[in-house]
């Protein structure tokens, strides 16, 4: 069985986003020669997310207005993890919710995906530099 890692590093200037990480992690899979197999993809920060989902405008939006009404940034007051100095509590909450990583299969050397689906970096807290780790193993 072959093994396959990969670091691909993200700081993102805004305080959230959402990034199609797919062709990177196409390109991880080509690197690693795997034909048959599974990838793992997973943030490696506790304010950041991998998701799987579709690759639409109006569905990133509905996640934003989602994802703020379940856990607002402000007040930064109402988090208790706030009165440690940071100003992030809402983006644990997020991440929590949106998940840490996701398992791809990987058949005939290609991510074997639904027809829509793509792979996410969801940040929560940018403007600094965050990573995720590209895991593959296989045959």
């Amino acid at each position: 069985m072959k093994s396959y890692r990969k670091e691909l590093w993200f700081n993102v200037p805004a305080r959230r986003a959402f990034i199609n990480i797919t062709p990177q992690v196409r390109e991880c899979l080509g690197e690693s020669g795997i034909r048959e197999g599974l990838a793992l993809v997973n943030a490696m920060h506790i304010t950041a997310s991998v998701f799987i989902n579709d690759d639409e405008t109006g569905l990133h939006n509905d996640y934003e207005a989602w994802l703020e009404k379940l856990a607002p940034h402000e007040p930064v007051s109402r988090y208790r993890h706030n009165r440690t100095g940071e100003d992030n509590g809402d983006a644990h909450l997020k991440r929590q919710v949106m998940g840490r990583e996701v398992v791809v299969a990987v058949t005939k050397g290609e991510l074997d995906f639904g027809t829509w689906e793509r792979i996410f970096y969801g940040e929560f807290d940018g403007m600094r530099k965050k990573r995720v780790l590209v895991k593959i193993i296989g045959e």
